[in-house]
């Protein structure tokens, strides 16, 4: 019976040494194979005062979901406990173990298991099938998890990163993350001026004097929160946003241009076909070997094909040099470069003439851009994952599960946790 108990125990990775095996056998439940062990649970000492002199009075027990290798063939540990009253101080007991908590029938292994594949992109249903246990019982370790980031109202990131996504109930929540090691500083239910002041005013004038920059795409009322959370930052417009605006524009430039044009025409064709090249870098296109395209009917390179498609109108060359130029600066870092075609007199779209308006009425923020190192970039692919995590789970409708699976998935997190 011992041999039997120590093999059951390796096999297992039990390490208790009041737990005692006596045997195994196989049993049908519901239609599938369980392997059941019967096991003994011993009160060594009484737990109130350590004394040694028991009496037992029978057992409780409890069937205990252990988690297994081989999914098809769940294991059930049949747990007697002892129950016992002390003849020293009077107190009745039951033996406890780590193997499982007081009134709990899934084991603690089982409930680690669950939670490490929460740290990954799974469903709680194949979770759960996984582990051979109820969604519920995946929907508790996961409710039992914490779904704060940052606890402590005296310390803040010295970069830090603003954006939006969409949630619950297709809302639009606010989130925030640290420049520098792109870890998420919080992330709030919405992204109303009223609770991310309320928010950030919680922090101590030390934490928001710490923060240097702050990066964000162009929303008007985020550089607000800025200047009134945190009096030395500077607010810093997002590389990749003020590009997208910008090519936007001229795109919208293009489709007005075309429309002038008769279906039929090659300068119709050459701006519609091929659109994709004019928001390309001109350095970026092929200016050697020459491909026929049956929409105009010629044999062209793609530079060629820019080339032609902007000569059909003033406005749109002008636009299409402004725009390269722009991105160009911005690549470079050139703020002397990027000021000048800001205040550009050329004759442009109206659309871009507007978006040119916007960058000079932020031109400080759009000329930090250009400068500085940092960006939204990290967040974007944050975003990303936020967007897989909603689209595996087939949406969430309560927001703090939705935190909870977030912080899960965070690579630090996922290390805390499994080590």
């Amino acid at each position: 019976m011992s041999s039997l108990n120590h093999c059951i125990k390796f096999e297992l990775d039990i390490k208790d040494e009041n737990i005692v095996f006596k045997d195994y056998f196989y049993k049908s439940i519901k239609l599938q194979k369980h392997k059941i062990y019967e096991a003994e649970l011993i009160q060594p000492a009484c737990p109130y005062c350590g004394s040694l002199d028991l009496l037992h009075n029978g057992h409780l027990i409890t069937n205990i979901h252990y988690p297994t290798a081989n999914a098809s063939l769940p294991v059930i540990i049949r747990l007697a406990k002892q129950r016992v009253k002390c003849r020293d101080c009077d107190h009745w007991s039951m033996a406890q173990s780590e193997l499982v908590n007081k009134y709990c029938s899934i084991s603690n292994a089982s409930k680690l298991k669950v939670l490490s594949a929460l740290t990954e992109d799974r469903s709680m249903t194949s979770i759960a099938r996984e582990n051979n246990v109820s969604i519920n019982t995946v929907q508790r370790v996961l409710g039992n998890c914490s779904h704060r980031f940052i606890d402590s109202y005296e310390y803040l990131p010295a970069h830090l990163a603003f954006d939006e996504f969409k949630g619950v109930d297709r809302q639009l929540h606010f989130i925030c993350l640290d420049g520098d090691n792109h870890q998420v500083v919080q992330i709030l239910r919405t992204r109303c001026k009223k609770t991310l002041l309320k928010y950030f005013g919680r922090f101590s004038p030390q934490a928001r004097a710490n923060v240097k920059t702050v990066t964000m795409d162009l929303n008007f009322y985020y550089q607000d929160i800025v200047r009134a959370c945190f009096p030395n930052a500077q607010i810093v417009i997002d590389r990749f946003h003020m590009i997208q605006m910008l090519t936007r524009s001229f795109n919208s430039l293009r489709v007005q241009v075309m429309k002038t044009f008769d279906k039929r025409s090659r300068q119709y064709q050459l701006l519609k076909s091929p659109w994709k090249l004019y928001l390309k870098k001109f350095d970026e296109l092929e200016k050697v070997h020459p491909r026929y395209n049956w929409h105009y009917k010629d044999c062209l390179t793609q530079a060629q094909v820019v080339t032609e498609g902007i000569n059909t109108s003033t406005t749109l060359e002008n636009s299409y040099n402004l725009m390269q130029s722009f991105i160009q600066a911005v690549e470079t870092g050139n703020t002397h470069e990027l000021k000048s075609l800001i205040n550009c007199q050329d004759q442009i779209g109206t659309l871009m003439h507007k978006t040119l308006l916007t960058f000079k009425h932020n031109l400080t923020a759009v000329l930090n851009g250009a400068a500085l190192p940092y960006s939204n970039g990290c967040l974007e692919g944050f975003n990303r994952k936020i967007k897989q995590i909603e689209r595996t789970a087939f949406g969430y409708s309560n927001f703090t599960n939705l935190l909870t699976r977030i912080r899960l998935e965070e690579d630090l997190y996922k290390e805390n946790i499994l080590t």
